[in-house]
């Protein structure tokens, strides 16, 4: 198992992922941080765990509308079962730390 320090909203997160998955994980975390980013600058000043919560709704509603069209079948043919499995545990991971946040708050 592979360890890397990813990068979103100027906050560094330690992950784990597959061995060989580091590049992937690291692209996926980028484009995490450029929704947060964007949703920083038209947004303003609001707490991480909701900019988080919004980049995710926003991920899923992109994931939502690519798996309603017609390149749903291509996108998840390009997709192992490890790649989903580690997406997937990375994601729950994020939204139980968000939860935690939130009720925290």
């Amino acid at each position: 198992m592979a360890q890397i320090t990813v990068t979103v909203n100027n906050k560094h997160y330690p992950l784990a992922c597959a061995d060989g998955d580091q590049e992937r994980l690291n692209k996926l975390a980028a484009y995490v941080d450029s929704k947060t980013q964007t949703l920083a600058k038209q947004l303003g000043h609001v707490s991480e765990a909701r900019l988080m919560l919004m980049a995710a709704v926003l991920i899923a509603d992109e994931l939502h509308d690519s798996l309603d069209g017609k390149n749903s079948a291509a996108m998840l043919s390009g997709l192992t079962e490890d790649d989903m499995a580690t997406v997937l545990n990375e994601v729950a991971s994020d939204v139980e730390a968000i939860a935690e946040k939130l009720v925290n708050a």
